[in-house]
């Protein structure tokens, strides 16, 4: 079992204290629009590596006006042993983590706590631009290997002095030796990260009885290939700098990459697909990586799902719950209403948000 059996948030967002006391059991998060509830599982979605949820600063999750800084802290069970965590960050400075009152970095924090999320901005991945799905891979590549955040760390910051020599027009070959080294070996292992996530995926769909679609799924490069080798790769960077000149950026790499999602069942493109089928897409990829996950190791991840109801229908939505539940997950899911979680009954804690003067409070029913 992986699940949070305690929560308190200090001075997050709009909640100025508030602490919970958890079972295991799916938590369903009601209330009004504005009242908080969406606070409360981008503050759960911080006990994984990265800047959460909603991809916001450190300073972003302050309290305001007080600006003082916010702090998290969660007994996390991890396979029947349980784990004291903290992050925390002081007036706007990068967020830090102790674990078991040691501190930590966000990696040894990834290797404890997996954490997969569904939120209303990921709605339009199919329709958007490549750089949505690519960090939507990404979180799911994340996963299953936490160090493929530190490569995608350490890819970015290549690339972009990278750039800075090509906007400049520096011609001279050492200036770039050293950095295409780092993006070449970097970015292999994004790329690797990535084609070993859509495995996984592609495999628990097949797997699974399942009431949501079969979403196929292809890793595709906007311009050319992706090298087959690291070797190729820092080849192909070298063969691209006259080109990559007159662009004045890198045309060549994983940050060229894109998804390609079908319905498999319809034959039918997912951007091509209705609203309501591109969310039943997306529900059945988080399933599937959950379900992966639990088989990789041992249990499955904390699943957020932020307003799930949307565009999905009743039989769907009960088919959503009975998974979640026949999974075993702990899955932290929002709504305006307690009857969009009737479904759940007793098998899921329920929790009410409301607001007054600018605070929000938590009550547990």
């Amino acid at each position: 079992m992986l699940a949070l059996t305690a929560l308190t948030l200090s001075h997050f967002r709009s909640h100025k204290l508030a602490r919970l006391s958890l079972d295991g059991r799916p938590v369903a998060i009601h209330g009004a629009n504005g009242s908080g509830k969406t606070n409360i599982l981008e503050a759960v979605s911080l006990f994984s590596p990265g800047r959460g949820m909603r991809r916001a600063s450190a300073a972003d999750m302050a309290r305001r006006p007080e600006a003082l800084g916010w702090k998290l802290n969660g007994l996390l069970n991890v396979l029947g042993q349980s784990h004291e965590i903290e992050t925390w960050s002081d007036k706007g400075a990068a967020r830090q983590v102790k674990i078991n009152e040691k501190s930590a970095n966000q990696i040894a924090l990834g290797r404890l706590a997996r954490v997969v999320w569904l939120i209303p901005s990921m709605d339009r991945l199919w329709v958007e631009g490549a750089e949505g799905r690519r960090r939507f891979l990404d979180r799911m590549a994340l996963s299953f290997d936490p160090s493929h955040a530190e490569a995608s760390l350490t890819y970015e910051k290549a690339m972009r002095e990278r750039n800075r020599l090509l906007k400049e027009q520096i011609r001279d070959a050492h200036w770039y030796t050293a950095l295409e080294t780092q993006m070449a070996s970097a970015g292999f292992q994004i790329h690797q990260g990535r084609i070993n996530a859509l495995d996984q995926l592609q495999v628990a769909q097949a797997k699974a009885e399942t009431a949501f679609p079969f979403a196929d799924l292809e890793l595709t490069q906007t311009e050319g290939a992706m090298p087959d080798t690291e070797t190729d790769f820092r080849d192909a960077l070298t063969e691209s700098r006259f080109r990559d000149l007159a662009a004045g950026r890198t045309l060549v790499g994983p940050h060229r990459s894109d998804i390609y999602g079908v319905f498999a069942a319809k034959g039918v493109p997912a951007k091509d697909c209705s609203t309501g089928e591109q969310k039943a897409l997306l529900v059945s990829l988080i399933l599937a990586n959950a379900r992966a996950l639990a088989e990789q190791v041992g249990a499955p991840p904390i699943v957020l799902l932020d307003e799930v109801a949307a565009h999905l229908d009743a039989d769907r939505r009960a088919a959503l719950y009975d998974e979640i539940c026949a999974l075993g997950a702990q899955a932290w899911m929002t709504g305006t209403g307690p009857e969009l979680f009737a479904e759940l009954g007793d098998r899921a804690q329920v929790l009410q948000v409301t607001e007054t003067d600018g605070i929000s409070q938590v009550t547990n029913h």
